[in-house]
């Protein structure tokens, strides 16, 4: 089964950057989809980013549109979300999410999730 771990996550002031880092233990992540989400205390998991096995297709939310680049290298079994330009808006748990069968936009469509990594924007 696949195992996502995510890492990267911490405290930084507005503006700053963070690169998130998926990690998948099993051998193939290169087959699934790969999805960011993230959530706060009494919110629905919101999309944030997704790209599928290849690269080729991706989507973004519209609030991280032209500041969050989602990437993933296949070699490594990992993916990346290179998080530029922070906003306190931003401050949230953020989960990765793989799945066989395509990226989605809704949550509960993804099978497999990691742990969460922790992001916190001061102003």
């Amino acid at each position: 089964q696949v195992h996502l771990v995510e890492s990267g996550g911490g405290l930084v002031q507005a503006g700053g950057s963070l690169n998130l880092s998926c990690a998948d233990s099993g051998r193939t992540f290169s087959n699934y989809a790969l999805g960011w989400f993230r959530q706060t205390p009494g919110q629905e998991r919101e999309f944030v980013a997704s790209i599928n096995w290849s690269g080729a297709i991706y989507y973004y939310a519209d609030s991280v549109r032209g500041r969050f680049t989602i990437s993933r290298d296949n070699a490594k079994n990992t993916g990346y979300l290179q998080m530029n330009s922070l906003k306190p808006e931003d401050t949230a748990t953020y989960y990765c999410a793989a799945d066989p069968s395509g990226a989605s936009y809704w949550y509960n469509a993804w099978d497999y999730w990691g742990q969460g990594t922790q992001v916190t924007v001061s102003s």
